[in-house]
């Protein structure tokens, strides 16, 4: 645990890419293969499944420190991160546990999925009694399922690459998929044998990167493909050894919730992989994310629910053919791969072409553009013809071409202190809109103000909050801000009878009093021409 709570703070402590670069290397060259395969896991993101509860941990603060419940609230609320709140107030007497990493989490931390909540208080006096606080931290972080280090996929991806001598790209499709974490895998990543489940893994999926300017600035249009952007999930198809797999860009196997398109896949030729979109279709046009959302959350699908929202793939790359790796290969020679592939699925199944976007000059796109919304896109993804299929966002190919947000003035009705680096400013806001002669929730941002700007909005906050309920400040609805969202639908779970998807803050309209805020009436009508 020594070994990693350095690598943790060499992380955390520094801003510099070549430094925490240089520091995950060292950790992967200096701890045993099983440790730094735990490591790893950690730092791409993966986390345990829930073993204490944020609620019962810090009702064991409160129990072992003597303090009352309120006061390591008050604690909690100042700090602003739970993890590290508990640490601070626990009466640790440990000098920190040598013991290794894999060894703590196979033998101290995976055990408590086992017990009930008293013997799992009994077990985490028996781990504290070993750690010293920033360990304690750590390990909380653990439990919650809140640890995070400031370091991409693609950093951790990078370190590996140098320290096994590999290229990124091949690094990075060892790492895709479902792996466990143990010994042989990591040693297994050096050589590429048995890295993970090769019949199913997926690669590493290509992103495009924001369009800032005209697309005229790409050059001659003819260079270029255009496909509609759907608002789907990014996927892949992977048809191997006679058996289909449907992967999300999280890496999370989802196949079974779209077992239509996985039937569709079992007709695909063997050793073939499609990168496309996951969309529910009817009436010859894409449903809307929010029926999407209806297949992600089912226990269990039943016939109506696979009626009422039909689930389409929409594939437009082939990047595996015939088993063999396809991405350096121009797109139009993946594309030709790619309707070889779907000839004997037809182009109106389960699984269909992205159409290329027929238009002779940009000024011809562009009138198409401004129509994405009534097909239910956002726009247009633009690839250069002769584009490799690359690994992650590589700018230069692929071209995201969005259509501008929808966007509300709203007023701020709460505010809460953000957590980390923003522990202690009121960073996480909720804007209503108005409705008769009050206010009603309708969305929760935190990401868009300038650092002195949210200064300036926390200093507000702490001089005219109302009431406080936990974490949570009541303040007067007096301030308007500006909401940009991509998209808008009926909601029954919320107050306010909608429900916004990627609410961010476009700008503070200090030009604006509460009365010329948008009101509920006219965000349900948006909801309503929109679906």
């Amino acid at each position: 645990m020594r070994l990693f709570t350095r690598l943790f703070r060499e992380l955390d402590e520094s801003n510099r890419t070549l430094s925490k670069v240089a520091a995950m290397r060292r950790y992967f060259e200096e701890v045993p293969p099983a440790d730094a395969a735990w490591a790893l896991w950690f730092l791409v993101g993966n986390r345990l499944p829930s073993m204490v509860r944020s609620r019962t941990l810090r009702a064991w603060a409160a129990d072992l420190s003597g303090y009352p419940d309120w006061l390591v609230g008050d604690c909690y609320e100042r700090v602003g991160d739970l993890a590290e709140t508990v640490a601070l107030l626990l009466p640790l007497a440990g000098n920190g546990t040598d013991e290794p990493l894999a060894a703590f989490v196979e033998n101290r931390i995976l055990p408590l999925r086992d017990w009930d909540e008293s013997v799992r208080f009994q077990l985490m006096r028996s781990v504290w009694a070993d750690l010293d606080r920033e360990q304690a931290f750590i390990v909380h972080k653990l439990l919650t399922g809140g640890f995070r280090v400031g370091v991409s996929k693609a950093l951790v991806v990078r370190a590996l690459a140098d320290c096994f001598g590999v290229e990124k790209k091949v690094m990075a499709h060892r790492l895709s998929g479902k792996w466990t974490p143990d010994a042989a895998f990591f040693e297994a990543l050096q050589s590429g044998e048995g890295a993970s489940d090769r019949r199913s893994q997926p690669y590493p999926f290509f992103l495009a990167s924001p369009l800032k300017g005209d697309p005229e600035e790409l050059g001659d249009r003819s260079e270029w493909i255009a496909e509609w952007k759907w608002d789907g999930i990014r996927a892949q198809i992977v048809r191997r050894g006679e058996e289909a797999f449907l992967w999300s860009r999280g890496d999370e196997l989802v196949t079974d919730a779209f077992p239509e398109i996985a039937q569709a896949a079992a007709t695909l030729p063997d050793g073939t992989v499609l990168d496309g979109e996951i969309l529910c279709w009817g009436d010859g046009r894409p449903l809307g994310f929010k029926a999407l959302q209806t297949r992600l959350n089912r226990r269990k699908l039943t016939q109506e629910a696979l009626a009422e929202n039909p689930a389409v793939f929409i594939a437009y790359d082939c990047i595996e053919w015939q088993d063999t790796d396809q991405r350096d290969e121009p797109l139009v020679s993946r594309k030709t791969r790619l309707a070889e592939a779907l000839r004997v699925i037809g182009a109106q199944g389960a699984i269909r072409p992205s159409p290329e976007v027929a238009a002779e000059n940009w000024a011809d796109l562009r009138q198409l553009w401004s129509g994405s919304r009534e097909r239910g896109v956002e726009g247009f993804i633009l690839k250069r013809r002769n584009s490799p299929y690359e690994t992650g966002r590589v700018r230069g190919h692929w071209w995201k071409w969005k259509i501008d947000p929808f966007t509300a003035d709203l007023v701020m009705v709460y505010a809460q202190a953000g957590h980390g680096r923003r522990a202690g400013l009121f960073t996480d806001y909720t804007f209503a809109v108005r409705h008769g002669d009050g206010f009603v929730p309708v969305a929760k941002a935190y990401s868009g103000l300038t650092n002195s700007e949210i200064r300036e909005v926390d200093r507000w906050i702490k001089a005219n909050t109302l009431a406080r309920r936990g974490p949570v400040r009541t303040v007067p609805a007096q301030q308007v801000f500006e909401i940009a969202f991509e998209a808008i639908a009926p909601s029954s779970r919320h107050k306010s009878g909608l429900a916004v998807r990627f609410p961010r803050i476009l700008r503070w309209r200090k030009d604006k009093a509460p009365a010329d805020a948008d009101s509920l009436e006219s965000l349900s009508a948006l909801a309503r021409v929109i679906h």
